[in-house]
């Protein structure tokens, strides 16, 4: 049995739902908007679990899900040796979003990396603390930041709304997944210019244990290369 976890509501999991439809293969819930059972027409030997994206990470690294969909940002940020684990089959073309560095607007002296670390630098020196930078990512910012030698900041943890935490005073920047950048500019934020820290979409993963036949079978059904 393949036991497949796709996002349990919303836009991404309506769009996962329509990507394996015009493969031959009907999704649905299995009662009400309430329940996470699902079913599944047009596969043999594949059961729906839905769960929500952040969850899929970790279920498909323990072998409780063979196949799910969920965004790179999230296996990266969650898994830190994800590629031992699983097996990323295709991208999906829908769910893009990019984690970026963003900072008030107000700050016209910061256009990209250079500018943010050395006002990073100055701050420090003017503030005795670090710069604090707001995000729920963080495995993925600190190693970017690292690979960038910025060291003069801190992440603090962003659970709730990451856009309102430099109003609120608890942060000089953040780090957070954006699609338009709309929110950001409605909260007098810019995007650092250059490339972004991750582009992200939804994409297919497997656990790689359980890469056999009957994967295999269904990928090609799905015509996706099995890796």
């Amino acid at each position: 049995m393949i036991r497949l976890g796709v996002p349990s509501k919303g836009r991404l999991m309506e769009q996962c739902f329509d990507w394996f439809a015009t493969r031959g293969v009907r999704l649905s819930r299995a009662g009400s908007d309430r329940e996470y059972a699902g079913r599944v027409e047009g596969a043999e030997g594949v059961a729906l679990v839905l769960l929500s994206a952040g969850e899929i990470p970790r279920e498909l690294a323990a072998g409780r899900i063979e196949l799910g969909v969920t965004g790179t940002d999230l296996v990266r940020e969650k898994l830190a040796g994800w590629r031992s684990d699983l097996v990323e089959l295709a991208p999906m073309g829908f769910g893009h979003a990019d984690l970026i560095l963003a900072v008030p607007a107000c700050w016209r002296d910061c256009d990209d990396l250079d500018d943010f670390a050395a006002i990073a630098r100055d701050f420090r020196a003017a503030h005795g603390f670090r710069l604090r930078v707001a995000t729920k990512y963080h495995r993925l910012v600190r190693a970017w930041l690292a690979s960038h030698e910025v060291a003069d900041y801190q992440l603090v943890d962003s659970q709730g709304a990451t856009e309102g935490t430099v109003a609120n005073q608890t942060a000089e920047a953040i780090a957070d997944i954006t699609s338009s950048g709309a929110t950001l500019r409605a909260n007098n934020l810019k995007i650092l210019s250059g490339a972004p820290i991750l582009r992200s979409q939804a994409t297919l993963f497997a656990h790689r244990g359980a890469m056999g036949e009957e994967m295999a079978r269904f990928l090609a059904q799905l015509g996706v290369a099995a890796g």
